[in-house]
């Protein structure tokens, strides 16, 4: 039976002014399971579905990339156990929906510090991004082990090593130089982050790429998040006036 409430908010999207990149911080997923009484590993394993709709729902929308904050560095000081059950989790869901990322041309890729991954999950991770390289349409990226001030750190030190070895002047030192050395190397900026949860920060997430990404928070804890609610922060992303540093005159002009 078709989602009315969803055709509905779709037919009020601009399909000329979807954003490239969409981001999210997928916030909430153990204070939604504490709220039901459960582990809060269930709720991660309820996010697993909402990565799955949230992906369909981009893809069918004309949506280029999708980043997903799955890991950060940070989340290693969580409790051993649900750090375990996390790499778990994330490694066995990516393999399960392989087969439908295949099925609907969809594109891995990750984004972060790997040395702090069991070599095991990294393995398997890779195998997965493999699968998918060939594949056309929408890339979901996933934002593992990542932390934009280690990104930032990681790339002046490339940086540092070309100035020193001959490759680059310092001189050459730019913006888009800074960029082309981040892990997001080759994604055009977010358009539109979305953070769900209720916290309203960035929480070190891609604090280089977002400098002029619209910026839309809602308090749904993520295994809530659903398809009308994307719908509902692309609509919002398309009533604002993106001006970039100019005046609003300067981009009515035609």
């Amino acid at each position: 039976m078709p989602d009315i409430e969803l055709t509905k908010l779709i037919e009020r999207i601009d399909s000329g002014r979807v954003p490239e990149h969409v981001a999210v911080i997928m916030d909430g997923n153990g204070r939604w399971a504490k709220a039901r009484g459960l582990d809060r590993s269930q709720g991660h394993i309820e996010g697993i579905n909402t990565v799955r709709r949230t992906t369909e729902i981009a893809s069918d929308l004309g949506v280029k990339y999708l980043t997903l904050y799955t890991f950060s560095t940070e989340n290693w000081n969580r409790p051993k156990e649900e750090v375990d059950i996390l790499m778990h989790l994330i490694v066995t869901a990516i393999e399960n929906e392989t087969p439908g990322m295949l099925a609907n041309n969809v594109r891995l890729k990750v984004i972060g510090d790997m040395s702090n991954m069991p070599e095991a999950t990294y393995r398997r991770l890779c195998q997965c991004i493999d699968d998918t390289a060939h594949c056309t349409g929408i890339t979901m990226c996933l934002a593992i082990s990542y932390s934009a001030r280690w990104d930032v750190a990681q790339a002046c030190r490339v940086i540092s090593e070309d100035v020193k070895n001959g490759v680059i002047d310092s001189a050459d030192i730019d913006a888009d130089l800074i960029s082309s050395r981040l892990t997001t190397a080759g994604m055009p900026d977010p358009d539109l982050l979305i953070r769900t949860g209720g916290d309203l920060r960035i929480s070190n997430f891609l604090l280089w790429e977002i400098a002029y990404s619209e910026l839309y928070f809602t308090p749904k804890y993520w295994p809530d998040f659903q398809k009308t609610d994307f719908c509902e922060a692309i609509i919002d992303y398309q009533s604002r006036q993106r001006r970039f540093g100019l005046t609003g005159d300067q981009i009515t002009k035609p």
